[in-house]
């Protein structure tokens, strides 16, 4: 079976600062995976290369697929809304996710917002940070796609709502999809979580199954990954 996702050798500079150095990293499809990291390690980064966003030196492949282009049909990214005005209508906004992306599906995005309790009829201005957010969520997911990177998707949302979209998490993702979450709530987001990977060090630090960390370390997934901040470079 093809991998869903392969970055090999990735690198990549902003500036004179290195972000990201010989970067590794292979998953396999139908995984939800935790993307861990303090603020700046890379972690958004890695998902702008993914992408295409950002341009970096080494070879990524989304489905076996290695050209931009190609790896673009393949993922659907979190992105923040930035090329909207305020005054947009939330259904124009929809309707440009039917335009552009063909694997959109309207019946989904409907159900995605009902679940999330967004008002489609408002401007992009009336959103508090949370309803924002939640919107995100559902343009991302309603996509049906390969790879689905949501990077920081909870940030603005209350505590109550977060925890009811991390436990729906798996009804909306396709069976064979897999899905990457970046996110500080590592608590929260840790018992969905098959695998985690760790950026540190400005490279993939880490990657290791949720169950193994539990079993081999008897502790949580949040207390591992911030035990290797901890104990600096023994990775051991």
């Amino acid at each position: 079976m093809t991998d869903s996702l392969s970055i090999q050798n990735m690198t990549y500079k902003r500036g004179m600062k290195t972000i990201l150095q010989d970067a590794n990293l292979t998953l396999a499809p139908g995984k939800i995976v935790g993307l861990l990291g303090e603020n700046g390690a890379g972690k958004t980064t890695l998902m702008r290369l993914i992408t295409g966003s950002a341009k970096g030196a080494g070879n990524i492949a989304v489905n076996g697929d290695t050209a931009e282009a190609d790896r673009k049909r393949h993922v659907s990214f979190s992105e923040q809304l930035r090329g909207f005005s305020g005054n947009t209508k939330l259904t124009r906004i929809v309707d440009f996710y039917q335009t552009v992306y063909g694997d959109f599906e309207m019946d989904r995005f409907t159900e995605l917002a009902t679940f999330l309790q967004i008002d489609t009829s408002l401007k992009l201005a009336a959103l508090s940070k949370g309803m924002k957010e939640k919107l995100i969520i559902a343009l991302t997911l309603a996509r049906r796609t390969d790879l689905y990177l949501l990077d920081e998707p909870f940030s603005g949302i209350d505590s109550m709502s977060r925890k009811k979209i991390i436990n729906s998490i798996l009804q909306w993702k396709p069976e064979n999809a897999t899905m990457v979450i970046s996110d500080h709530y590592v608590s929260e987001i840790a018992p969905i979580l098959d695998e985690i990977v760790v950026v540190k060090d400005q490279t993939i630090y880490a990657h290791r199954q949720a169950d193994e960390v539990r079993e081999e370390f008897h502790v949580g997934i949040e207390a591992y990954y911030e035990s290797l901040y901890e104990r600096g470079n023994d990775n051991d």
